[in-house]
């Protein structure tokens, strides 16, 4: 069985790195480079602590009258489409097989949450400012143009603007007066100069086709995704309910070489035959006892059964949240960096997305 994916005005379901240098593909770099299991990815900043806030109950499901759209985009994109009710692929029990006997998740085959990215606000007043390209701006995927920079902002993982600690450096923006979405891998903005990486922006008013910005064609993101949105926030989970999908990330020998749509890119992955593909879409199992867990992970697992979660890049500390640092919610007493660590690989499933694309690092735009 087959689900194909259209975005545009509305979502048909049918039944049927980080930027990555393309022309350089057995070096891609950041923790989409990491080749086992040795813990090495993104580090959990975030230490929240463990009394448990209270989380608002879950709404009622959506009908196809009020499909969500959002993040931040304001026509439904992959990330909206609920599949909870969506046959699993042909092959699922195959591709899940395979990654449990390769080591699971990464971090020691544990489940965690990194809390490491912000997403900043700007707006009509805020500042453009131009950059000068680094060896990880790659053309013609990335967008070589000015882009907001609010006062007060950081970068990943950063206190602020300056890239200090070597790591990826994103700087995701967005634009609420142009309705544009600026991410940037690799940037570090100092008083002396602006230098960036691949930068992506996305049009958040725009009907985004499959192919998305390009088939072979990364962004900020090793598969091609836009960040931002696949990020959960700390006011998503105390409001009780995610209404999209969430990125997550595996270890780059657990991941075979090409990408499933609407991934447009991946890395030199070495999985095996069986292995997942760049962009495969997991879904949590319908069956699994949800109340076991903590209520701030309860709302999260809940999103993994409906919107399911999509693979973006390579690394070791499976799942990104969104730092709360310029969010009304705190992560403390709501959700700990390892409240989701008993979800094992075995409890997903895979989302038929049609056959890998082969990777060549052609981008075509």
């Amino acid at each position: 069985m087959r689900i194909t994916i259209t975005i545009g005005m509305f979502l048909t379901l049918t039944a049927s790195a980080c930027a990555v240098d393309p022309g350089d593909l057995t070096n891609p770099g950041d923790p989409g480079a990491v080749p086992d299991d040795s813990g090495s990815g993104a580090p959990d900043t975030t230490e929240p602590s463990a009394d448990a806030q209270a989380v608002t109950a879950p709404p009622t499901t959506p009908t196809a009258t009020t499909l969500p759209t959002g993040p931040y985009f304001t026509q439904p994109m992959f990330f909206n489409a609920d599949v909870s009710a969506a046959p699993k692929a042909a092959n699922s029990a195959a591709i899940i097989s395979a990654l449990t006997a390769a080591g699971g998740w990464g971090n020691s085959n544990k489940m965690q949450v990194d809390f490491g990215l912000d997403v900043l606000q700007a707006s009509a007043s805020t500042p453009m400012k131009t950059f000068t390209p680094t060896v990880d701006f790659y053309s013609p995927d990335c967008d070589h143009t000015a882009m907001p920079v609010p006062a007060g902002g950081n970068l990943e993982e950063e206190t602020g603007y300056a890239c200090t600690g070597d790591g990826d450096c994103h700087l995701l923006v967005f634009d609420s007066a142009a309705k544009k979405l600026y991410e940037m891998y690799r940037a570090n903005l100092t008083s002396a100069a602006f230098n960036g990486g691949c930068l992506a922006v996305w049009d958040a008013q725009k009907t985004w086709t499959t192919g998305l910005r390009g088939d072979q064609c990364t962004s900020a993101d090793a598969a091609g995704f836009p960040i931002a949105p696949l990020l959960f926030t700390a006011d998503e989970v105390k409001a009780g309910h995610i209404d999209h999908a969430i990125r997550f990330i595996l270890p780059n020998n657990r991941v075979k070489r090409g990408f499933v749509h609407p991934a447009t890119h991946a890395t030199d992955t070495t999985g095996g035959t069986n292995a997942p593909s760049y962009g495969v879409h997991l879904r949590l199992r319908a069956n699994y006892p949800i109340a076991s867990l903590k209520p701030g992970a309860q709302v999260v697992a809940r999103a993994m059964q409906k919107y399911g979660m999509y693979h973006a890049d390579g690394g070791n500390i499976a799942l990104t949240a969104q730092s709360d640092r310029h969010t009304t919610a705190k992560w403390s007493g709501l959700l700990d960096s390892t409240d989701l660590r008993a979800l094992q690989v075995s409890d997903f499933e895979v989302i038929d997305h049609g056959a890998p694309i082969a990777l060549t690092g052609d981008c075509k735009r």
